[in-house]
């Protein structure tokens, strides 16, 4: 039973490291914002019917 304990204690310290991360992640880091622009062939947009 203590290894089992231990396992889940485990698991749940290396969970709460994950999420922590994360969330420092999504609170401290600023994408950057950029405007975007993709070139789209006419063949595309007006396919030929046959």
């Amino acid at each position: 039973m203590p290894t089992l304990f231990r396992f889940v204690v485990t698991l749940a310290v290396l969970a709460g490291i994950v999420y922590g991360v994360m969330f420092a992640l999504a609170m401290f880091v600023e994408p950057k914002k950029a405007e975007m622009s993709i070139r789209i062939p006419a063949e595309k947009l007006n396919p030929k019917k046959n």
